[in-house]
C-alpha cells in the first residue's frame, strides 16, 4: 500500500484555499475513486486523468486508486484539479518521487491526449498558493503569462502530464520534439478610438458633475429625454478616472481571470466597464448560478463603472438587488452548494427618460403622459436605491445655438486627458487628507468621521444641509453623502475644507431629480 499528496487550489470568490489532494493505492480490483466533495467537472476527471496518463505514457496504476480532496467539507469546482490528481496518482505508485510532488501546487486541466489545458482563475489560485507559503506552482503553459505577474513564487509552466512528471523527476524519456501548448483563444480586439469628452458638445453643468463623480467615486444619475446625450456622457466617464495601480489593479486582473476573459502579461490598468442591457435578470447581474457560483456584472465592474442605460426599464427588483452591494462594497452569493463572496466596488451611473413617451420637459415635443404616470415611471427607480445616489442630473436636449458651437474649437480644459488631470489633483488631496484611515476617496469616508473633530464643518458652512434634513428633504444617509460630496468639490476647487457654497453645490446636486 503507497501513499502520497501534493496540492491544488479550489476558489471561492476570488479567495482562493488549499486543497491536499491524497492518493492512496491498495490492494482490490482496479477501481478510480474520488472523494472530497467535487462538483460534476471535477468528478469527470476520473475519465480525463486516466486517458491522459496513458496517452502520455504513464499509464496509472490497475490497483484500487482513491483520491481524496481535503479538507473533504469545502465544495470543489471544476477541472483545475486535473493535474494535481494525476500528479498524486503517479507519486503514489511511485513514478514521482513524492517529495517533490508534495512541496508543489499544480494548476490545469487534462485533455485526454494528456497535454495541460488552461483554465479560468489562474491568478487567484497563484496568489493564494504564495500566501500558503508554497515555494512553486505549476501552470499550463497558456496560463503562464498571468501566473507570473504574483511575485515571490516559483513559477513553472508545463505543456502536459509528461512533462509535469519529468519536471519532478521521474524516469521518462522526454518526448520528441516540443510538445505544443495549449494556448487560450486569442481575444478579439477592436481598434476603436477612445471616446473623449472634448466630442460632447454643451452640457457644461453635466461634465462639471461628471468630474465630480470621477473625483470622489461618487454614484450618479441622469434623467432627460431622448438624445439629450445622457449615454453619451456615461461612455465618457471611465475616461476620466485615473489608472488602476497596486491592489485595485490586481483585484480587477483577478476578476478578469476568474471570468475566463483572458489576462496577458501585464495588469489590468484601465478601469472596467460593464453596460448589461435592460433585460438583464438579478442573478445575471448581482452573480450566481445553479452550480457554480459565477460573479455578475457588478463584480466586473469593480474598481469601474456600472452603467444601467434605461434604467426605469429595469425590472424594480433587478435595480433593488444593487442596494447592499452600494453600501457594502461587496457581495456575498447563496446557494444550495454553498456561498461566494465578490468584490463589487464600482460607481453606478444610471441614465433614464423622464416619462414613458420621453419627452417630458423637452421643449421641441409635447409630453403626452399624465402626472401619475411620470412619477410611477421614475419610481421604478426606488427611494431606497436614489438615496444611494450622490448625484442627480436633469440633462437637457440641446438647442440650435449649442448645435453651432460645436463647429468652434473646442474649449480649453474640455478633453478627457485634462480633465483626469484635474480629477487626479482632487484625489490626491482627499489621498493625503485620509491617509491612515484605510480610505482613498471622499465617497469611501464614514459619515461619522468627516462629522467629528477637525473634519466637521463649521455651522455657516453645513447649515444649508442641516435646514434639508430638519425640512424631511434628505436622509440622514443624504445628510453624510452630501457631505461627502462637498469634499470632493473643495479639493476640485484646492480648498482646504468646503464653505456654505461648496455644501450649497453639493445639495443641488444631490436633489436634481424630482419625480
Amino acid at each position: 500500500m503507497s501513499l502520497s499528496r501534493t496540492f491544488a487550489i479550489a476558489l471561492d470568490g476570488v479567495r482562493g484555499h488549499v486543497v491536499e489532494v491524497e492518493a492512496d493505492i491498495s490492494a482490490g480490483l482496479p477501481a478510480f475513486v474520488l472523494i472530497g466533495l467535487p462538483d460534476t467537472a471535477l468528478g469527470e476527471s476520473r475519465k480525463r486523468v486516466g486517458a491522459a496518463a496513458v496517452n502520455a505514457g504513464c499509464p496509472l496504476t490497475q490497483k484500487k486508486l482513491t483520491i481524496n480532496l481535503s479538507p473533504a467539507a469545502l465544495p470543489k469546482q471544476g477541472s483545475g484539479f486535473d493535474l494535481a490528481i494525476a500528479v498524486a496518482a503517479l507519486s503514489a505508485a511511485g513514478a514521482v518521487p513524492a517529495e517533490s510532488a508534495a512541496r508543489a501546487v499544480h494548476l490545469g486541466e487534462l485533455g485526454l491526449d494528456g497535454r495541460l489545458r488552461p483554465v479560468p482563475g489562474v491568478l487567484p489560485a497563484v496568489l493564494a498558493a504564495r500566501e500558503a507559503g508554497f515555494p512553486r506552482v505549476l501552470v499550463p503553459a497558456g496560463n503562464a503569462d498571468e501566473a507570473r505577474l504574483v511575485d515571490g513564487i516559483d513559477v513553472v509552466a508545463v505543456t502536459g502530464l509528461r512533462a509535469a512528471a519529468i519536471f519532478h523527476g521521474a524516469e521518462l524519456d522526454a518526448p520528441e520534439g516540443d510538445e505544443e501548448p495549449v494556448l487560450p483563444p486569442a481575444a478579439e480586439r477592436r481598434v476603436q478610438p477612445e471616446p473623449d469628452m472634448a466630442e460632447v458638445t454643451g452640457n457644461d453643468e453635466a461634465v462639471e458633475a461628471l468630474v465630480a463623480a470621477a473625483a470622489g467615486g461618487h454614484h450618479l444619475a441622469m434623467v432627460g429625454p431622448p438624445g439629450a446625450g445622457k449615454t453619451m456622457l456615461a461612455r465618457r466617464l471611465p475616461t476620466l478616472l485615473p489608472d488602476l495601480a497596486g491592489g485595485d489593479a490586481l483585484e480587477a486582473t483577478c476578476i478578469r481571470s476568474l471570468v475566463g476573459l483572458g489576462v496577458g502579461a501585464e495588469l489590468v490598468r484601465r478601469p472596467p466597464f460593464e453596460a448589461p442591457h435592460h433585460t438583464a435578470s438579478a442573478v445575471s447581474l448581482v452573480g450566481g448560478g445553479s452550480g457554480r457560483i459565477t460573479p455578475g456584472a457588478i463584480v466586473r465592474a469593480t474598481h469601474g463603472v456600472l452603467f444601467l442605460d434605461e434604467a426605469a426599464e429595469f425590472p424594480p427588483s433587478v435595480l433593488d438587488a444593487l442596494r447592499q452591494p452600494l453600501e457594502n462594497g461587496s457581495i456575498t452569493i447563496h446557494r444550495a452548494s454553498g456561498a461566494a463572496t465578490f468584490p463589487a466596488r464600482f460607481q453606478l451611473v444610471l441614465a433614464s427618460n423622464p416619462c414613458p413617451c420621453g419627452h417630458y420637459g423637452s421643449a421641441d415635443a409635447e409630453c403626452t403622459c399624465s402626472p401619475m404616470a411620470r412619477r410611477r415611471y421614475l419610481t421604478r427607480m426606488s427611494g431606497p436605491l436614489l438615496d444611494r445616489v450622490d448625484i442627480r442630473l436633469t440633462v437637457r436636449r440641446l438647442g440650435l445655438a449649442a448645435l453651432r458651437s460645436a463647429a468652434e474649437p473646442r474649449p480649453v480644459g474640455r478633453t478627457s486627458q485634462e480633465l483626469r488631470a484635474r480629477v487626479e489633483a482632487a484625489r490626491a488631496r482627499a489621498a493625503e487628507r485620509l491617509a491612515g484611515t484605510g480610505w482613498m476617496r471622499n465617497a469611501d469616508a464614514a459619515g461619522s468621521w468627516l462629522r467629528a473633530g477637525e473634519r466637521r464643518l463649521g455651522p455657516t458652512a453645513i447649515s444649508p444641509l442641516d435646514r434639508a434634513l430638519e425640512r424631511g428633504a434628505i436622509t440622514m444617509r443624504g445628510y453624510d453623502r452630501t457631505l461627502r460630496l462637498a469634499w470632493t468639490l473643495a479639493d476640485l476647487d484646492d480648498a482646504s475644507s468646503p464653505d456654505v457654497d461648496h455644501v450649497g453645490r453639493a445639495l443641488f446636486l444631490r436633489r436634481g431629480i424630482a419625480a
